[in-house]
Protein backbone atom coordinates (compact mmCIF):
# COMPACT_ATOMS: atom_id res chain seq x y z
CA UNK A 1 0.00 0.00 0.00
CA UNK A 2 1.26 3.48 -0.85
CA UNK A 3 0.79 6.69 1.11
CA UNK A 4 -0.42 9.40 -1.25
CA UNK A 5 -1.18 13.12 -0.94
CA UNK A 6 -2.38 14.84 2.24
CA UNK A 7 -6.17 14.90 2.28
CA UNK A 8 -6.83 16.69 5.57
CA UNK A 9 -4.95 18.03 8.58
CA UNK A 10 -6.81 18.41 11.86
CA UNK A 11 -5.83 19.38 15.38
CA UNK A 12 -4.39 15.98 16.25
CA UNK A 13 -3.98 14.03 13.01
CA UNK A 14 -3.01 14.20 9.35
CA UNK A 15 -5.01 12.07 6.94
CA UNK A 16 -3.59 10.92 3.61
CA UNK A 17 -5.05 9.16 0.61
CA UNK A 18 -3.73 5.74 -0.34
CA UNK A 19 -3.65 3.81 -3.61
CA UNK A 20 -6.80 2.06 -2.32
CA UNK A 21 -9.83 4.42 -2.43
CA UNK A 22 -11.43 2.53 0.46
CA UNK A 23 -8.51 3.11 2.83
CA UNK A 24 -6.83 6.14 4.43
CA UNK A 25 -3.44 6.60 6.06
CA UNK A 26 -3.54 8.44 9.41
CA UNK A 27 -0.57 10.11 11.08
CA UNK A 28 -0.97 11.12 14.72
CA UNK A 29 0.59 14.45 15.74
CA UNK A 30 2.15 15.70 18.98
CA UNK A 31 0.19 18.97 18.73
CA UNK A 32 -2.24 19.56 21.57
CA UNK A 33 -5.23 21.89 21.66
CA UNK A 34 -7.97 22.60 24.18
CA UNK A 35 -11.03 24.84 24.51
CA UNK A 36 -11.79 24.70 20.77
CA UNK A 37 -8.25 25.65 19.86
CA UNK A 38 -7.91 28.57 22.29
CA UNK A 39 -5.07 26.78 24.08
CA UNK A 40 -2.29 25.21 22.04
CA UNK A 41 0.87 23.32 22.85
CA UNK A 42 2.87 20.17 22.27
CA UNK A 43 2.82 16.93 24.24
CA UNK A 44 6.02 15.08 23.42
CA UNK A 45 5.23 11.61 22.09
CA UNK A 46 1.47 12.11 22.17
CA UNK A 47 1.10 11.08 18.54
CA UNK A 48 2.88 7.79 19.12
CA UNK A 49 0.94 7.01 22.28
CA UNK A 50 -2.48 7.95 20.89
CA UNK A 51 -1.84 5.91 17.76
CA UNK A 52 -0.87 2.81 19.75
CA UNK A 53 -3.60 3.26 22.37
CA UNK A 54 -6.31 3.79 19.75
CA UNK A 55 -5.18 0.72 17.83
CA UNK A 56 -5.30 -1.30 21.05
CA UNK A 57 -8.86 -0.19 21.82
CA UNK A 58 -10.11 -0.63 18.25
CA UNK A 59 -8.74 -4.17 18.10
CA UNK A 60 -10.36 -4.99 21.44
CA UNK A 61 -13.72 -3.59 20.33
CA UNK A 62 -13.59 -5.45 17.01
CA UNK A 63 -13.03 -8.70 18.91
CA UNK A 64 -16.09 -7.85 21.03
CA UNK A 65 -18.31 -7.22 18.02
CA UNK A 66 -18.10 -3.43 17.59
CA UNK A 67 -17.38 -2.69 13.90
CA UNK A 68 -14.84 0.10 13.46
CA UNK A 69 -12.55 1.67 10.89
CA UNK A 70 -9.19 0.33 12.11
CA UNK A 71 -7.27 -1.86 9.64
CA UNK A 72 -3.63 -2.05 10.75
CA UNK A 73 -0.73 -0.25 12.36
CA UNK A 74 1.90 0.97 9.91
CA UNK A 75 4.37 2.09 12.56
CA UNK A 76 4.31 3.67 16.02
CA UNK A 77 2.82 6.93 14.73
CA UNK A 78 0.69 5.84 11.76
CA UNK A 79 -2.18 3.49 11.02
CA UNK A 80 -4.40 2.55 8.09
CA UNK A 81 -8.16 2.89 8.46
CA UNK A 82 -11.25 2.43 6.34
CA UNK A 83 -12.49 5.65 4.75
CA UNK A 84 -15.69 6.93 6.31
CA UNK A 85 -18.41 9.36 5.34
CA UNK A 86 -18.49 10.95 8.79
CA UNK A 87 -21.80 11.55 10.54
CA UNK A 88 -21.55 15.13 11.83
CA UNK A 89 -22.64 14.14 15.33
CA UNK A 90 -20.21 13.62 18.20
CA UNK A 91 -21.47 11.13 20.78
CA UNK A 92 -20.37 11.71 24.37
CA UNK A 93 -20.96 9.02 26.97
CA UNK A 94 -20.61 10.06 30.61
CA UNK A 95 -20.33 7.76 33.61
CA UNK A 96 -19.28 10.38 36.16
CA UNK A 97 -19.88 14.14 36.18
CA UNK A 98 -16.84 15.99 34.87
CA UNK A 99 -15.75 18.73 32.50
CA UNK A 100 -18.41 20.76 30.74
CA UNK A 101 -21.32 18.72 32.14
CA UNK A 102 -20.26 19.31 35.75
CA UNK A 103 -19.82 23.03 35.05
CA UNK A 104 -23.02 23.39 33.05
CA UNK A 105 -25.24 21.64 35.61
CA UNK A 106 -23.45 22.70 38.78
CA UNK A 107 -22.48 19.14 39.69
CA UNK A 108 -19.57 18.07 41.81
CA UNK A 109 -16.86 16.60 39.64
CA UNK A 110 -16.75 12.85 40.06
CA UNK A 111 -20.41 12.47 41.04
CA UNK A 112 -21.81 9.10 40.00
CA UNK A 113 -24.58 9.62 37.44
CA UNK A 114 -26.37 6.38 38.29
CA UNK A 115 -25.86 5.02 34.79
CA UNK A 116 -24.43 6.29 31.51
CA UNK A 117 -25.62 9.65 30.19
CA UNK A 118 -25.44 10.12 26.42
CA UNK A 119 -24.99 13.59 24.91
CA UNK A 120 -24.85 14.60 21.26
CA UNK A 121 -22.90 17.52 19.83
CA UNK A 122 -23.07 19.05 16.37
CA UNK A 123 -19.62 18.48 14.88
CA UNK A 124 -18.78 22.07 13.93
CA UNK A 125 -15.59 23.88 14.95
CA UNK A 126 -17.09 27.18 13.82
CA UNK A 127 -20.01 26.82 16.24
CA UNK A 128 -17.96 25.28 19.06
CA UNK A 129 -19.57 21.82 18.78
CA UNK A 130 -22.87 22.80 20.44
CA UNK A 131 -25.05 20.31 22.31
CA UNK A 132 -27.96 19.00 20.26
CA UNK A 133 -30.72 16.44 20.74
CA UNK A 134 -32.52 13.90 18.58
CA UNK A 135 -34.87 16.54 17.20
CA UNK A 136 -31.99 18.81 16.20
CA UNK A 137 -30.31 15.88 14.45
CA UNK A 138 -33.52 15.23 12.51
CA UNK A 139 -34.09 18.91 11.69
CA UNK A 140 -30.51 19.39 10.50
CA UNK A 141 -30.71 16.12 8.54
CA UNK A 142 -27.48 14.90 10.15
CA UNK A 143 -28.76 11.34 10.55
CA UNK A 144 -32.01 9.40 10.31
CA UNK A 145 -33.74 8.34 13.55
CA UNK A 146 -32.82 4.68 13.05
CA UNK A 147 -29.19 5.69 12.51
CA UNK A 148 -29.19 7.70 15.75
CA UNK A 149 -30.60 4.62 17.50
CA UNK A 150 -27.79 2.51 16.05
CA UNK A 151 -24.96 4.84 17.07
CA UNK A 152 -26.43 5.21 20.56
CA UNK A 153 -26.60 1.43 20.95
CA UNK A 154 -23.04 1.10 19.66
CA UNK A 155 -21.80 3.83 22.02
CA UNK A 156 -23.37 2.10 25.01
CA UNK A 157 -21.91 -1.24 23.96
CA UNK A 158 -18.50 0.43 23.81
CA UNK A 159 -19.16 1.72 27.33
CA UNK A 160 -19.99 -1.75 28.66
CA UNK A 161 -16.87 -3.25 27.10
CA UNK A 162 -14.42 -0.53 28.07
CA UNK A 163 -15.62 0.15 31.61
CA UNK A 164 -15.26 -3.54 32.44
CA UNK A 165 -11.93 -3.88 30.65
CA UNK A 166 -10.44 -0.76 32.23
CA UNK A 167 -11.65 -1.64 35.73
CA UNK A 168 -9.22 -4.57 35.63
CA UNK A 169 -6.47 -2.03 34.85
CA UNK A 170 -7.45 0.16 37.84
CA UNK A 171 -8.77 2.85 35.49
CA UNK A 172 -12.13 4.61 35.72
CA UNK A 173 -13.64 5.55 32.36
CA UNK A 174 -15.19 8.87 33.37
CA UNK A 175 -16.44 9.94 29.95
CA UNK A 176 -15.42 9.85 26.30
CA UNK A 177 -16.24 11.13 22.82
CA UNK A 178 -16.96 8.92 19.82
CA UNK A 179 -17.45 9.58 16.13
CA UNK A 180 -19.16 7.37 13.58
CA UNK A 181 -19.39 7.20 9.81
CA UNK A 182 -20.55 5.15 6.85
CA UNK A 183 -18.33 2.72 4.99
CA UNK A 184 -20.06 0.95 2.10
CA UNK A 185 -23.42 1.52 3.79
CA UNK A 186 -22.37 0.21 7.21
CA UNK A 187 -22.06 2.42 10.28
CA UNK A 188 -18.58 2.08 11.77
CA UNK A 189 -16.93 3.58 14.82
CA UNK A 190 -14.16 5.94 13.71
CA UNK A 191 -11.78 8.71 14.80
CA UNK A 192 -9.71 7.66 17.88
CA UNK A 193 -10.05 6.39 21.44
CA UNK A 194 -7.24 7.84 23.50
CA UNK A 195 -6.39 10.12 26.43
CA UNK A 196 -7.22 12.98 24.05
CA UNK A 197 -10.84 11.86 23.68
CA UNK A 198 -11.47 10.10 27.01
CA UNK A 199 -11.23 10.99 30.66
CA UNK A 200 -9.29 8.28 32.50
CA UNK A 201 -8.87 8.39 36.28
CA UNK A 202 -6.86 6.11 38.51
CA UNK A 203 -9.46 4.05 40.40
CA UNK A 204 -7.68 4.36 43.75
CA UNK A 205 -6.39 7.92 43.79
CA UNK A 206 -8.64 9.48 41.10
CA UNK A 207 -5.54 10.98 39.58
CA UNK A 208 -6.27 12.26 36.07
CA UNK A 209 -4.52 10.29 33.32
CA UNK A 210 -5.70 12.17 30.24
CA UNK A 211 -5.67 15.51 28.41
CA UNK A 212 -7.18 17.30 31.41
CA UNK A 213 -3.60 17.45 32.67
CA UNK A 214 -2.88 19.70 29.67
CA UNK A 215 -6.16 21.61 29.84
CA UNK A 216 -5.72 22.42 33.54
CA UNK A 217 -1.92 22.85 33.62
CA UNK A 218 -1.54 19.93 36.03
CA UNK A 219 1.84 18.85 34.66
CA UNK A 220 3.16 15.35 33.98
CA UNK A 221 1.07 15.13 30.80
CA UNK A 222 3.43 12.84 28.90
CA UNK A 223 3.77 10.58 31.93
CA UNK A 224 -0.02 10.22 32.19
CA UNK A 225 -0.32 9.11 28.56
CA UNK A 226 2.56 6.68 29.04
CA UNK A 227 0.88 5.28 32.15
CA UNK A 228 -2.31 4.52 30.22
CA UNK A 229 -0.32 2.66 27.56
CA UNK A 230 1.62 0.79 30.25
CA UNK A 231 -1.55 -0.35 32.01
CA UNK A 232 -3.21 -1.42 28.77
CA UNK A 233 -0.29 -3.40 27.38
CA UNK A 234 2.15 -4.05 30.21
CA UNK A 235 4.84 -2.52 28.00
CA UNK A 236 6.89 0.67 27.93
CA UNK A 237 7.18 2.81 24.83
CA UNK A 238 10.32 4.74 24.01
CA UNK A 239 9.56 8.29 22.87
Amino acid sequence: MQKKELLYEGKAKKVYRTDNPDLLWVEYKDDATAFNGAKKGTIVGKGVLNNLISAHFFQLLAEKGVPNHFVELVNEREQVVKSLDIIQVEVIVRNLAAGSMAKRLGLEEGMDLGGPVVDYCYKSDELGDPLINDDHIRALKLAAPEQVKTIREMALKVNDILTSYLADKNIILVDYKLEFGFHKGEILLGDEISPDTCRFWDSKTREKLDKDRFRRDLGNVEEAYKEIYRRLTGREVQI
